[in-house]
């Protein structure tokens, strides 16, 4: 991927972002993260409340990870609400659609605060409705 025109515009490299996880474009995900990012999943939650650190363990564990949490075959469809910029700061939000891999519904609306450097992710910390993720993808220990 030709990184020369990459948009610097912090609200326009989250908008890119998110666009790219609607579409699966993996390329355009992976190539939104500074290496070094951070990604805070806040909340108790299994498997996914933490804070994952690296492009790579985003990239392939958290959200892959996340993916995984669905139906075969299925993936998440996601949507851009809106995004708000101040700065290197955005605020985004987006909701998320999807068939747990247990069947249940997952409907959430979820909300990040991004800081984005030099047109790359380098951190985000993530809120959503935490008790519909337990309940709907984690029954077993809601």
């Amino acid at each position: 991927m030709n990184t020369d025109n990459l948009d610097s515009d912090p609200r326009a490299v989250v908008v890119r972002y998110v666009e790219a996880v609607r579409n699966g474009d993996m390329a355009v995900i992976r190539d939104s993260f500074a290496e070094d990012a951070s990604w805070h999943y806040l909340g108790e939650v299994p498997v996914l409340g933490r804070v994952w650190r690296g492009r790579d363990t985003i990239v392939d564990e958290f959200l892959g990870g996340a993916g995984a949490l669905f139906a075969p075959g299925t993936g998440a469809e996601v949507a851009l609400v809106n995004a708000f910029a101040e700065g290197e700061q955005v605020l985004a939000e987006w909701t998320s659609k999807a068939t747990a891999r247990n069947g249940a519904v997952y409907d959430n609306r979820c909300a990040g605060i991004f800081t984005v450097r030099d047109g790359r992710i380098a951190s985000v910390r993530e809120y959503a409705d935490t008790l519909h993720v337990v309940r709907s993808l984690f029954p077993d220990q809601a």
